[in-house]
């Protein structure tokens, strides 16, 4: 069963930055394609970033285009996101997700990790 869980939220000031982690273990972690995920409150959950296998292609959400980059270690088994010139609409709870056969389809989700930017 795989495990998926998240750390590095917290809280921080507009125009800052902060690097979230998510630890994936009970599987090949390179045989699945990495996604983020954001909720805040009140609204649906919404598609943040997303990683190939590899690592090789990445693909992002216009919101956060240009300020978050998604990255994954396959050595150690874990995904990142790095978020820049945070912005206080960018405060929700962060979940990572695993997709095993690449077809968008999540299978695993974490417990998530909350962001607060404040302005």
């Amino acid at each position: 069963q795989v495990q998926l869980v998240e750390s590095g939220g917290g809280l921080v000031q507009a125009g800052g930055s902060l690097r979230l982690s998510c630890a994936f273990s009970g599987r090949t972690f390179s045989n699945y394609v990495m996604g983020w995920f954001r909720q805040a409150p009140g609204k649906e959950r919404e598609f943040v970033a997303r990683i190939s296998r590899s690592g090789s292609s990445t693909y992002y959400a216009d919101s956060v285009k240009g300020r978050f980059t998604i990255s994954r270690d396959n050595a150690k088994n874990t995904v990142y996101l790095q978020m820049n010139s945070l912005k206080p609409e960018d405060t929700a709870v962060y979940y990572c997700a695993a997709d095993r056969y690449s077809d968008f389809e999540y299978d695993y989700w974490g417990q998530g990790t909350q962001v607060t930017v404040s302005s």
